[in-house]
């Protein structure tokens, strides 16, 4: 086991000029390539690939098995869901390389994605989003979204809490967990209290 300012087991492997914040761990198996940047608090399950210059936020939480391919970026919050998958390149063929046509895509702040998941490349994940299991997204995620199904198609709403909102006849919501407000106008949610 290694602890500097944060805890990796053993069996995992952390190429030199990776940048892993305070306070996060890194489990069994797990690779983590040069150049990325974990930030503080992550947790990064078994069997997990971070590719080369790949960011994560502050207080991502990865679970197993999960690829985190060049060009993702994760903000802060962001939780990954066991065996989730991301592409960086649109058209692949082995025997082309490909390495300058990455494709960026940006999970952000408070997403969740569900086991299974696979995102393919060029498509954001809007805030507070939530990818249900299984699901493959092919284009870009509005904020607070739920989105399910292959191709990934949008069924309604979540707080950031991840509870499922009812809009009023006043376009208004309220979590039943946090008694957060939200709104909707023009198709786009925002919190208003």
């Amino acid at each position: 086991m290694i602890y500097i300012d944060y805890f990796a087991h053993e069996s995992a492997i952390i190429d030199k000029d990776s940048n892993i914040g305070k306070g996060s761990k890194i489990w069994h198996f797990s690779h983590i390539m040069t150049d990325c940047i974990i930030g503080e608090n992550c947790n990064i399950g078994q069997n997990v690939v971070v590719s080369p210059k790949v960011i994560l936020g502050n207080n991502v939480k990865v679970q197993n098995n999960v690829s985190i391919y060049t060009g993702v970026i994760c903000e802060d919050d962001v939780f990954l869901g066991p065996s989730v998958v991301f592409t960086n390149v649109i058209n692949p063929r082995s025997a082309i390389n490909r390495r300058d046509k990455y494709a960026k895509t940006v999970v952000k702040k408070g997403a969740s994605i569900g086991a299974n998941a696979t995102i393919v490349c060029g498509n954001d994940i809007g805030e507070y989003a939530f990818i249900g299991a299984g699901a493959v997204v092919t284009k870009d995620v509005p904020a607070y979204a739920l989105l399910v199904g292959n191709p990934a198609k949008q069924i309604g709403w979540v707080g950031e809490y991840g509870h499922r909102l009812q809009f009023n006849s006043q376009n208004e919501a309220i979590c039943p967990e946090s008694e957060q407000k939200y709104k909707i106008e023009d198709g786009k949610v925002t919190r208003i209290a």
